[in-house]
């Protein structure tokens, strides 16, 4: 116990972890869902946490290969967690905005939707239905 005690709270061992299920709306709380649905995101990636984290201030680095104990999907886009640091060596914290954990995930959910690589993503959407539309033309008058 003293050893745990002695350890300095910025030590990488005691950045806090966000998990992608921790924001993910799809989940219940008992799937690990850890803020309210009306504040959490659709499908967020460790990646998009990360970059949020980072654009802020924060201390934030990526573990690709980490599962959460409670994601039965074993996908890629579900692997990964975060590390935050939250306070320094002597205990004081590193932004003053974010006092604990959750007010890290509140933010992170806030910000995600507003990346550029979630904006970009709708656009992409429309175009490749519109093609699929044509093909189908095409293999119409195939048959004949």
């Amino acid at each position: 116990m003293a050893c745990a005690a002695a350890r300095s709270p910025a030590d990488q061992d005691r950045f806090i972890c966000i998990y992608p299920a921790y924001l993910n709306n799809k989940k219940t709380i008992a799937e690990g869902r850890r803020i309210p649905i009306s504040k959490a995101v659709e499908n967020p990636t460790a990646t998009e946490i990360q970059d949020v984290c980072m654009a802020v201030g924060l201390n934030a680095f990526l573990e690709k290969n980490k599962m959460y104990s409670r994601e039965w999907n074993r996908d890629v886009q579900y692997r990964g967690r975060v590390r935050v640091q939250l306070k320094q060596d002597d205990g004081s914290l590193c932004l003053v905005q974010f006092p604990s954990r959750k007010s890290v995930m509140l933010y992170a959910a806030e910000m995600i939707p507003k990346l550029k690589t979630r904006t970009q993503k709708t656009g992409g959407t429309d175009t490749s239905l519109q093609q699929g539309e044509g093909s189908k033309k095409g293999k119409g008058k195939k048959k004949k």
